[in-house]
């Protein structure tokens, strides 16, 4: 069975962000500003990144509601929106401020992805099962 690590789990959330930040983001530098001037004309290779982007998206969506389910994905979206709150509260930004709003939900947007894509392997080693698709016959 495959071992979870800090390593693997800052892997994750790194592909995670970077996905996140190169679909969108407000600094103007992302696929949906590169594309949003021609729309829906594109050249071939915005077309060629936006399907690359589309599978990562399917395959990070895909693996983090196969892993929650859709009552972990409502629970873990409700967890991070009150996280988002919560920051807000202390002061760490502010509601008001769009852009630190789009920022700290991209961010948690990522976590959300990370927490899917290391889940299966999180709930293997604190209940000692394995998953059925590693088990070797």
């Amino acid at each position: 069975m495959r071992n979870l690590s800090i390593g693997g789990v800052i892997g994750r959330f790194l592909a995670s962000l970077i996905l996140v930040i190169a679909t969108f983001n407000p600094t103007g530098y992302s696929f949906v500003h590169w594309i949003a001037g021609n729309f829906p004309h594109l050249v071939p290779l915005q077309l060629v990144v936006g399907i690359a982007l589309l599978g990562l998206w399917l395959f990070f969506l895909h693996a983090t509601w196969r892993s929650l389910g859709t009552l972990g994905v409502a629970l873990g979206l409700a967890f991070f929106a009150a996280m988002v709150w919560l920051f807000a509260s202390w002061g760490w930004f502010s509601l008001s401020n769009h852009n630190a709003v789009i920022w700290v939900a991209l961010f948690m947007m990522a976590c959300m992805l990370t927490l899917g894509m290391c889940w299966a392997l999180i709930q293997a080693r604190v209940s000692g099962q394995a998953v059925v698709e590693e088990v070797k016959r």
